[in-house]
């Protein structure tokens, strides 16, 4: 899991795009990018460091690109993208014990009340680590579970 984290590269971020932007969008940013660190475009007379550091933003262009032009693979990276910002770190409510949430054994879940009327609600195969967030299903606040162990 730590590779993949090391491996992860935002191909939006490196072809200077927004998720909303169109494939036609996308293209056009690609090849201005792709001129601007060609190999073969560099300038002979330039530091050796300088041109590895071209080649790389060129490989890190080309692997964007190759992502978000395909339409499956696109849509597969902007899943990968969401799950990646719902881990981010949330501004936690209150901290709730695995114990005091209810088993609904219909939907393989545990739900706890929100003081706005919504729940809380996570299945037990989001559970695999020791502490987790959730949100509210109704509102913007989130709690933080802790499995005793």
């Amino acid at each position: 899991m730590a590779k993949q984290e090391a491996d992860w590269i935002d191909c939006y971020s490196v072809l200077g795009a927004n998720p909303g932007d169109s494939l036609q969008e996308l293209k056009q940013k690609y090849q201005k990018l792709v001129l601007l660190y060609h190999p073969d475009k560099q300038s002979q007379d330039a530091a050796a460091v300088e041109a590895h550091q071209h080649l790389q933003k060129f490989i890190q262009v080309d692997q964007a690109w190759k992502i978000l032009s395909n339409e499956e693979t696109r849509r597969e990276y902007d899943l990968q993208l969401r799950a990646r910002e719902l881990k981010q770190s949330w501004p936690v409510d209150a901290q709730i014990s695995l114990e005091d949430m209810d088993w609904d054994s219909d939907t393989e879940s545990y739900t706890y009340g929100c003081r706005c009327g919504g729940e809380f609600v996570i299945g037990k195969e989001e559970l695999e680590e020791a502490e987790a967030i959730v949100c509210c299903d109704t509102c913007s606040l989130s709690i933080e579970i802790r499995r005793t162990t």
